[in-house]
């Protein structure tokens, strides 16, 4: 398994959990980038969210994740959602 697709499982349980916010908790939480780090499977990862439209009918949200080594983390794992309001 590559570097990128153990990234994989990390990426879909934060696209998970920030998908299953309203769109309210999302604009309240996401007034800049938010980047944190998890630990997934006994390795750190580094977690940005990013909120990337809000516009009167939805709020379009990017996650992305990367294990924080150069020159992987340049090119972090991506996934977004939409969240209508």
């Amino acid at each position: 398994m590559n570097r990128r697709e153990r990234w994989r499982p990390v990426l879909d349980t934060e696209v998970k959990k920030w998908s299953a916010k309203s769109w309210v908790e999302l604009v309240d939480e996401l007034p800049d980038e938010q980047v944190y780090e998890v630990e997934f499977g006994g390795k750190q990862y580094q977690i940005e969210i990013h909120l990337l439209d809000n516009t009167k009918k939805y709020v379009h949200v990017g996650v992305s994740v990367d294990d924080g080594s150069v020159p992987a983390s340049f090119r972090p794992l991506s996934s977004s959602f939409i969240r209508e309001k």
